[in-house]
């Protein structure tokens, strides 16, 4: 699908909310299959956080990965390797603007969730939060998750439905299992018979944790 070996670098960012001198902590939201930075930016209007900085990575092609996310990993790249680079230059652009890990969050859907979970399993530190909808770590049945590094609480929110028909049900909670031996705070809720969408108890959910970054007097 891809023909370059990093369709995801130098594609547009998009971003709302704040700017990032005013902003109280930032957000990268990245997009699923088919959509688009843009469009997963309209669902940061539900969190009612003006303050924060959301910054949105487009894929190549609109997907960053061709296959499913539970493909072998080499049929799924160069795809797989540039979206979590895309991921990481956003993590150290919100850095070089006075915004450690600790003041990031991290949220994906679909496809997307399963980029930010991956990438936040490689790079294991203390972040804002990190919020998977309908997602899940990449790979295969049996793929070796010998993760190294501390999460050192990180607080981690997975959303899932137990029919998903692109997420199994037991991706998730394989991996809220390896969150939690990565030291993770892992808040992981199962909802019966939703499909592949967001519900308002996730949204609630990332509005409560979103509600603990300081505010303006």
């Amino acid at each position: 699908m891809f023909t370059e070996p990093n369709p995801h670098q130098n594609q547009p960012i998009a971003s709302a909310g704040a700017d990032l001198n005013s902003a109280k902590a930032v957000m990268i939201v990245v997009h699923g299959r088919g959509d688009s930075a843009e469009n997963i930016l309209t669902l940061t209007n539900e969190f009612g956080r003006n303050d924060i900085a959301y910054l949105a990575p487009q894929a190549a092609n609109h997907t960053w990965y061709p296959l499913s996310f539970m493909a072998p990993m080499d049929q799924n790249e160069p795809g797989i390797t540039s979206g979590l680079r895309a991921v990481d230059e956003l993590v150290n652009y919100a850095g070089e603007n006075g915004f450690d890990a600790s003041s990031v969050y991290l949220l994906g859907f679909s496809q997307g969730a399963c980029l930010a979970t991956e990438y936040v399993a490689r790079h294991p530190r203390k972040y804002a939060g990190v919020f998977g909808l309908s997602g899940g770590l990449i790979g295969p049945p049996a793929t070796p998750r010998d993760y190294k590094g501390s999460l050192q609480e990180t607080h981690i929110f997975l959303g899932c439905s137990d029919i998903d028909p692109h997420i199994p049900v037991e991706r998730v909670h394989e991996t809220a299992d390896v969150f939690e031996k990565m030291n993770a705070d892992v808040d992981k809720r199962i909802y019966e018979g939703m499909g592949h969408t967001v519900n308002e108890d996730e949204l609630q959910a990332i509005r409560k944790q979103l509600n603990q970054v300081e505010t303006p007097s």
